[in-house]
C-alpha cells in the first residue's frame, strides 16, 4: 500500500493532497476552513470526485457563505434563533453571519487552520489541522481548540475526526458538524438515498426546531430521490447496522457510504434547487442547540471531546 501527502503552499493558503496509489484514491483539503474539497476514486477509467467543491482556494474564500460547501460547523451547527442565546448567566448576541435573522453555521467556516502533523504509514496517511479560537467574535466569549484529522485508508476509506478542547478557565458550550455536498455525476433526482432515522425534528418557518418530533423512516431502504425536496434534521437510529447513510447513482454504478460515530446523533439533509448535489450533514447537536440544548456539549476547563465519521466510496 503506497500513501503520499503533498502540501502545495504556492497559493493563498496551503492545499493538501493525500493519495493512495493501489486504489487510486485521492483527497484534497484546504487549510482555509479545514474543508474537504475533493474525495476521489478511480472509477470506470476516470478520477471520480464525489464532493461538490470549489475551483480554487480563492473561489472558496469568495463564495463560502453562498452554500457553505464543505464548511466546518463549529462551535454551533445550523441556525441559532434570532442569533441570541443565554449561557453562563449572561445574554449573548452572535454577529458573524446571519440568514433570515438567525446566526448560521458557526464561526470557523472561513478561518485558516494550521497544519500541526502529517503521518504516512503502510496502512494510512493522515494530516491534522488546528485552529485556536480566542474570543474573536462577538457573542461567543470563550476559548477553545479545534483539531480536524483527515485519515485516508485502504479501500477508498476516509476517516474524519474532530476534537474540541476547552482551553478556557470557564465552561464552554460546543457543538460540531460538517456541511459537505455530495455529487455523483448526474442530477440527484436519478440517485438513490438511504438513511437510518428514528424521527424528524419539526421545524417552524425559520427552520428552528419547535421541540416536537415525528416518526420518519421514508428512506429506511434505498429509494430514488426523484423530486423529493429535503431541508430537515433527523435523529439517527444507531440500533440499525452501519452504514447509517448510503447515497447511490445506479446509472454510473457508484455510491458513498457514511458511517458516523454515536457522537453524531443528528443528520441534516438538504436538496439545493440546482439538484446537482445533496448536502448530508452529520451533526452532534440539533439546530438552535445553544437555546434548546438538544445535543449541546458543555465542556469543563481542559476537557476535550471527539467526533468522528467514516466515508467510503464504492464501485458497484
Amino acid at each position: 500500500m503506497h500513501f503520499t501527502i503533498v502540501i502545495d503552499d504556492s497559493g493563498l493558503h496551503p492545499v493538501i493532497t493525500i493519495a493512495e496509489a493501489e486504489q487510486k484514491a485521492q483527497v484534497e483539503i484546504y487549510t482555509f476552513g479545514a474543508l474537504l474539497n475533493k474525495f476521489c476514486k478511480q472509477h470506470n477509467g476516470e478520477n471520480f470526485n464525489v464532493i461538490d467543491g470549489f475551483e480554487s482556494v480563492h473561489n472558496a474564500k469568495q463564495h463560502i457563505t453562498v452554500a457553505f460547501k464543505s464548511a466546518r460547523l463549529s462551535p454551533f451547527v445550523c441556525r441559532i434563533k434570532n442569533a441570541k442565546y443565554h449561557f453562563g448567566e449572561a445574554d449573548h448576541k452572535l454577529t458573524k453571519f446571519s440568514l433570515s435573522d438567525s446566526a448560521i453555521h458557526g464561526l470557523l467556516f472561513d478561518q485558516v487552520f494550521s497544519i500541526i502533523d502529517t503521518i504516512v504509514t503502510d496502512e494510512y496517511a493522515k494530516v491534522i489541522l488546528q485552529y485556536v479560537y480566542e474570543n474573536q467574535n462577538e457573542g461567543f466569549p470563550f476559548l477553545y481548540r479545534c483539531e480536524v484529522e483527515y485519515c485516508l485508508k485502504k479501500d477508498c476509506t476516509l476517516c474524519i475526526k474532530t476534537t474540541i478542547t476547552n482551553i478556557d478557565d470557564q465552561l464552554v458550550p460546543v457543538a460540531d458538524g460538517w456541511h459537505p455536498y455530495f455529487a455523483l455525476g448526474d442530477k440527484i433526482d436519478v440517485c438513490q438515498l438511504e438513511f437510518q432515522s428514528k424521527e424528524k425534528l419539526e421545524f417552524n418557518e425559520a427552520l428552528i426546531p419547535t421541540g416536537a418530533k415525528t416518526p420518519y423512516q421514508e428512506f429506511g431502504s434505498l429509494k430514488k430521490l426523484g423530486s423529493t425536496w429535503l431541508d430537515n434534521c433527523f435523529t439517527v437510529n444507531f440500533a440499525e447496522c452501519q452504514p447509517m447513510v448510503v447515497f447511490r447513482n445506479p446509472i454510473r454504478k457508484i455510491q458513498v457510504e457514511i458511517h458516523p460515530s454515536e457522537q453524531y446523533p443528528y443528520l441534516q439533509i438538504f436538496t439545493p434547487p440546482h439538484r446537482n448535489s445533496i448536502a448530508i450533514e452529520n451533526l452532534s447537536a440539533a439546530p438552535d442547540a445553544l437555546n434548546n440544548f438538544m445535543g449541546l456539549q458543555v465542556l469543563e476547563p481542559q476537557e476535550r471531546i471527539s467526533f468522528s465519521t467514516k466515508f467510503i466510496i464504492k464501485s458497484l
